[in-house]
């Protein structure tokens, strides 16, 4: 009797144990997964939009990338207080989950800047040897503590093959931007010239424009970066320094151009850069993949291409009988059909060029030009190409009679009147 009431007492001892380790287990679980963690490798923040502040507040860094092209560096794009901002360093995480290994930064500042007090540099780092790693972090004292840096991951590490022939990029879309139509028929034209892929840095737009662009991402022909610069910095929709509080010109239209050209160096085989009002329309081939076929036969040491840009003003409407396409009637922008008389050029005026690049072959860019470049640039002649920019009026007391009959675009118009009208139905059934 004796002996079954301590088995009996050594057996409740033994549950009671038993609930006490358990209930000691999942509460020190509990704890483990509620207790902040210690980032993985160094460590360091998420970058939580596409511009990032440093402490000090002159430097704000958009993205990194590897680039061995020619040295094998790491290049990141910041925009910074030109006349200030003299000492950055890199923080790379290589195998210590404490330590990082920290290099000083060569700042090499973009030259196009126009007089306002932040302007696009790359800020290069030398990667340490025996050290692969997919972060990097930015700072201007070279001794902080990596954890509470921002991690940036460093972006064509691999560069793999192109999955696109040509990539658009449209750089900084903002004034609440509503040209609805004429944005559609833009992407469209884009797609029938032989464009996959068309980036857009978004800093705003119409609600309208913006479900445009859903769609258009939903349908994997538009990557839209979200661009809000006017939280960091006064931004101005002029190119040149006004000369008041403004302190970045264009919406940082350059800063968005050089990482368009990394962001797509190795996908794409060309990058086209110009604006959402603008398309450069060949003369002598149908598509731009046989244009740039041509033209690199005849150029093999060119990467960088600069079309003549032309203003179809939008005073000069011209029926052709595309005023009654049912399903355009309701949306807001301007029709491109009615718009086939540019102006004459200017032969002392500076002409606003655009470009088609081999991305590889850039390694900084202008707006109208680049600024440094492993190949040569060629001017492609008026009798090849022209951009077609559908704008208000450059030269506005011209007369009808002045403007020149250029009706390139109606080339396209049965394909382009079908793929609008297309998308519109799309649009319509799946909003």
């Amino acid at each position: 009797m004796c002996h079954v009431r301590k088995v009996h007492l050594f057996g409740g001892i033994f549950l009671i144990m038993c609930f006490l380790l358990s209930f000691n287990y999942n509460w020190w679980r509990r704890y483990q997964l509620m207790a902040p963690r210690s980032p993985p490798i160094c460590g360091g923040r998420v970058p939580h939009d596409t511009i990032t502040p440093l402490k000090d507040r002159r430097s704000f860094i958009i993205s990194a990338y590897k680039d061995n092209r020619n040295r094998n560096i790491i290049r990141i794009l910041g925009i910074v207080r030109h006349k200030e901002v003299k000492e950055l360093y890199c923080y790379f995480c290589c195998n210590s989950n404490i330590n990082a290994h920290t290099t000083k930064a060569e700042i090499d500042l973009h030259q196009d800047w126009f007089g306002f007090p932040y302007g696009l540099a790359d800020i290069i780092c030398t990667e340490p040897p025996d050290c692969t790693t997919s972060f990097v972090s930015v700072h201007s004292s070279p001794s902080t503590t990596i954890h509470n840096l921002t991690s940036f991951k460093i972006r064509n590490r691999e560069p793999g093959k192109p999955t696109a022939n040509f990539t658009v990029c449209i750089s900084t879309m903002y004034g609440n931007y509503s040209n609805v139509l004429q944005f559609i028929q833009t992407i469209e034209m884009y797609k029938i010239l032989g464009a996959q892929k068309v980036t857009v840095y978004l800093n705003n737009c119409s609600r309208q424009m913006e479900e445009v662009l859903q769609y258009y991402s939903k349908e994997g022909t538009v990557e839209v970066i979200p661009w809000q610069i006017q939280r960091y910095l006064k931004v101005s929709p002029k190119w040149q320094y006004p000369k008041d509080d403004s302190e970045i010109g264009y919406y940082g239209q350059i800063s968005t151009l050089n990482d368009c050209i990394y962001r797509n160096m190795y996908s794409s085989k060309f990058v086209v850069l110009n604006d959402q009002d603008e398309i450069i329309l060949p003369f002598k081939h149908q598509t731009w993949g046989s244009m740039m076929e041509t033209l690199q036969q005849k150029n093999p040491d060119v990467g960088i291409f600069l079309f003549e840009n032309h203003i179809f003003p939008q005073t000069a409407v011209s029926d052709g009988n595309f005023s009654n396409v049912p399903s355009w009637n309701g949306v807001p922008g301007f029709n491109l059909l009615h718009f086939i008389h540019r102006e004459p050029g200017r032969p002392n005026h500076f002409n606003a060029r655009k470009m088609i690049v081999d991305p590889r072959a850039v390694i900084q860019t202008s707006v109208h030009s680049t600024l440094k470049q492993y190949k040569n640039s060629n001017y492609v002649p008026l009798e090849t190409a022209l951009v077609h920019h559908c704008r208000a009026p450059q030269q506005p007391q011209l007369s009808r009679a002045a403007l020149i009959e250029d009706k390139t675009i109606w080339r396209y118009n049965d394909s382009l009147i079908q793929n609008v009208n297309q998308m519109l139905q799309k649009f319509t059934e799946n909003p």
